[in-house]
């Protein structure tokens, strides 16, 4: 690794930070203050979505294999990240196509796939119509109807709460093939709306959100809407497993949306509180305010890791992605929201106040991202995703010793100027056979850090932290082992196993990211950038354990808390050059 691969890890993600920097410009479609203004108009931000058209985003949404840039999902969530950063409405509405047209690169015929590649890479816009307005998440209550005709299909029913369901050119919809519904009974169709009679489909009304009020969220109904049969995905009754597999991706990818709005929040609140006083003094000398500031800085970095360690997983540890997306998808955006909720505690009410530019970016953001929470299952669900697998994770530990993990697959997932292995969607499972490498590897991971500090290469804090994460892990399988699966009301007790699970996830992400990559990164990065401060003495990885063994009720000494304050010294001493703060390097700045 040399300076110059780590700097351009990405190339087409440095490329769109500065084109987004450039558009931020006052009389750019990113400037803030007209971002914020369509918000207050509830308006789409369509010249943004332009922007991102003429840069050619939707083509990294669609796999190289069928005429797209989609090869490593690691580089296309952070180019999404990068947008959410500045505007998570713009994020969210031009990032629905991949979660549209996701179902048919896992399950349409090649020649289907290769057709909406095409058309995807020449501007049509995809939307995904699962949920309906009576049923919620509750995808086996679906009404929406397919029925068989002489050459093709009859649509008749909602969809409802759908993104881009009325700017879309194409909509894949989740239909009821069988009258009985069940697993088998539901099928999915690629509908291509500019083919449709007018009389024969209407949109429904916008849905007035409290976030991303410039969205598109609204529905489409169906009249008996005649469909070829090659609009079919995959077979009859495929449906809901295509949805299931597909999910496993979206919902990875919501972590993205999550780690923009954090970068945004983070940078606003640093604004804030270096432009604030109290007593005489700026608010971020005040030693409460410094500490809290780093608590922050570690939790972005904490769910930054377990977004990396999850996006590269889609390729290197493709059959373990039912538990790695659960848990991405619960985690994430629950560390950021709980991130965003402090800070909107510090900025107080002012965030309400019109003309107060900090203010109300803050309040934007703060209103926006808890739609990511819901976004492809809520937190709960996503969690009972997780739950469903206990007694699979509980046997993926022997007399209290972890069962052989997918070793080639983690390495490859966490060493991030690795080359990914082709992603191959035969490869996602419903259930994971081998468990999760990533926490079924922390105890030797755990080992190598204590080797690693008695010889001088790491402090012997960052081995005692691993440690004592490596003793809840142990402690956590016995629990899961004695779990007993129920089929209805699934106990709190089972909400509490799976929120440390995630932990101990997340924690153990951070321990093989800085295994794989801290002797490389330290290198080849000048010790000038932000980025190297951040792994010089395991400053990263201290602070994230920390946050992680905090909320698993560990104790904890002085000195491991105190690294929060030598974070947020970081933070704020590179405040001014606006580039996000993030473990890896990048010559981009971010504009206000």
């Amino acid at each position: 690794m040399t300076a110059g691969t780590v700097l351009s890890l990405h190339p087409a993600v440095d490329e769109l930070d500065r084109l987004l920097t450039q558009a931020a410009e006052p009389s750019g479609p990113f400037a803030a203050a007209s971002l914020i203004d369509l918000d207050r108009q509830e308006a789409f931000p369509a010249d943004a979505c332009r922007l991102l058209d003429d840069f050619g985003l939707h083509t990294y949404y669609v796999p190289a294999q069928y005429g797209g840039r989609l090869a490593d999902f690691a580089e296309s969530m952070r180019l999404t990240r990068a947008v959410a950063a500045r505007d998570l409405t713009v994020a969210i509405a031009h990032g629905k196509t991949f979660l549209g047209a996701v179902s048919v690169w896992l399950g349409g015929r090649p020649q289907q796939a290769a057709w909406l590649g095409a058309e995807v890479c020449a501007g049509a816009v995809v939307s995904w119509g699962l949920t309906e307005r009576h049923h919620g998440s509750d995808l086996f209550a679906g009404e929406l109807a397919a029925v068989r005709t002489g050459s093709g299909w009859r649509l008749s029913g909602e969809k409802w709460l759908i993104n881009n369901a009325t700017r879309g050119d194409l909509v894949c919809v989740l239909a009821r093939t069988s009258p009985t519904g069940g697993p088998r009974g539901f099928s999915m169709f690629l509908v291509d709306k500019r083919r449709l009679p007018a009389d024969r489909y209407r949109h429904l009304d916008k849905v007035y959100t409290h976030g991303i009020r410039g969205a598109d969220i609204s529905g489409i109904a169906f009249d008996d809407a005649e469909i070829p049969a090659t609009a079919l995905v995959g077979g009859v009754g495929d449906g809901l497993a295509i949805t299931l597999r597909a999910l496993q991706l979206t919902r990875t990818a919501c972590a993205a949306l999550s780690l923009g709005a954090a970068d945004q929040a983070l940078r606003l609140a640093v604004d804030f509180v270096r432009g604030r006083r109290l007593a005489g003094r700026p608010l971020a000398e005040l030693p409460p305010m410094r500490r809290l500031l780093g608590e922050a800085a570690a939790t972005l970095l904490l769910a930054e890791a377990t977004s990396l360690l999850a996006s590269r997983s889609i390729n290197a540890l493709t059959a373990e992605m039912n538990v790695t997306a659960a848990i991405t998808k619960a985690f994430v955006p629950s560390q950021v929201q709980e991130m965003l909720d402090t800070f909107a505690e510090i900025i107080g009410g002012s965030g309400f106040t019109a003309g107060q530019p900090i203010e109300e970016a803050f309040e934007k953001v703060h209103r926006d991202h808890p739609i990511v929470g819901i976004f492809d299952g809520s937190t709960l669900v996503s969690k009972n995703a997780l739950i469903n697998q206990f007694p699979r994770l509980a046997r993926s530990y022997q007399d209290g010793s972890p069962l052989p993990w997918d070793e080639a697959g983690l390495r490859e997932a966490a060493t991030v100027d690795g080359h990914v292995t082709e992603f191959d969607p035969a490869r996602l499972s419903l259930l994971s056979a081998q468990g999760c490498s990533v926490v079924q590897a922390l105890p030797a991971a755990a080992a190598r850090l204590s080797e690693q500090a008695g010889t001088g290469e790491v402090p012997v804090g960052l081995a005692r932290m691993a440690d004592q994460l490596r003793a809840a892990v142990v402690g956590l399988q016995r629990e899961l082992a004695e779990y007993v699966p129920t089929a209805r009301d699934v106990p709190a007790a089972a909400f509490e196993l799976a929120r440390r699970y995630e932990l101990c996830f997340a924690g153990a992400a951070c321990v093989h990211l800085w295994l794989h990559n801290a002797t490389a990164l330290r290198a080849a990065v000048p010790r000038d950038e932000p980025t190297a401060a951040l792994w010089r003495d395991g400053l990263w990885l201290r602070a994230a354990l920390a946050r992680v063994l905090d909320q698993l009720g560990a104790r904890r000494e002085r000195a491991d808390l105190a690294v929060h304050d030598r974070l947020a010294e970081q933070l704020l001493r590179h405040a001014d050059d606006r580039r996000p703060f993030s473990l890896l390097p990048g010559p981009a700045a971010v504009s206000a």
